[in-house]
């Protein structure tokens, strides 16, 4: 199976073509925006094609984040898959940033519970659980920095993602920690894609609101009809 992979939760657009069958990689395009994935993304898809030497038509499967991470970037990165998808005929199957970064640990810390957590601004730790097997034993859930120190104290988990550093701080000694980042490599995301198959479609995990608000100022009144 030929799996399409794309992430925009962070500043990174990335893409990926993954050939399951043989576990390889076939090519890839990374750019490091921070903004502006709206306007990259399918350039950053046709080049990681083009690098694979493959074609849309060569497409089994489409391989999404869907967050947590940056609104704008996954609403991005999840409607073009979807809508590719479509165009395709073929299953786009969602992967969350924290079970991506939780796999990537896992490569480097083997038959151990991985804590998976990111920064989720408001004072908030975006957290997830898993078991030497990848299997979710809390979360994704948004939760405070003490209760993600617990819980890491707890289990004796290994730490990975963006706010590793702030869960061992809290805690107060050192844990084994994987590269703290944002998101993992895009490889992994086709990876576990590949190994889940097709379900429900992806939807973005937002596990708060986002932070923009209407400005009142801007609000038109009613008028009576």
């Amino acid at each position: 199976m030929i799996v399409l992979a794309i992430d925009c939760s962070a500043s990174l657009c990335a893409s990926c073509v993954w050939d399951s069958g043989a576990r390889v990689e076939l090519g890839r395009e990374v750019r490091d925006l921070g903004k502006g994935h709206a306007e990259q993304l399918m350039a950053v898809i046709d080049s990681a094609l083009g690098r694979a030497g493959k074609a849309f038509g060569d497409v089994d499967a489409v391989a999404v984040s869907v967050g947590p991470g940056s609104f704008t970037g996954i609403r991005v990165g999840v409607s073009t898959a979807r809508g590719l998808a479509l165009a395709l005929k073929v299953p786009a199957i969602g992967v969350t940033t924290l079970e991506a970064l939780a796999a990537e640990a896992s490569q480097q810390f083997p038959d151990r519970r991985v804590l998976a957590v990111l920064d989720g601004g408001r004072g908030e730790i975006h957290a997830a659980l898993y078991d030497r097997d990848l299997h979710p034993l809390f979360g994704p859930a948004a939760t405070t920095l003490e209760e993600a120190s617990r819980l890491a104290e707890e289990t004796n988990a290994v730490l990975a993602g963006a706010a590793a550093g702030s869960v061992a701080d809290a805690i107060g000694r050192a844990l084994d920690t994987a590269a703290p980042k944002p998101t993992a490599d895009i490889a992994v995301y086709a990876r576990l894609a590949a190994r889940k198959g097709a379900g429900e479609k992806p939807r973005p995990l937002y596990l708060r609101d986002a932070d923009a608000r209407p400005q009142a100022g801007f609000v038109l009144p009613r008028t009576a009809s």
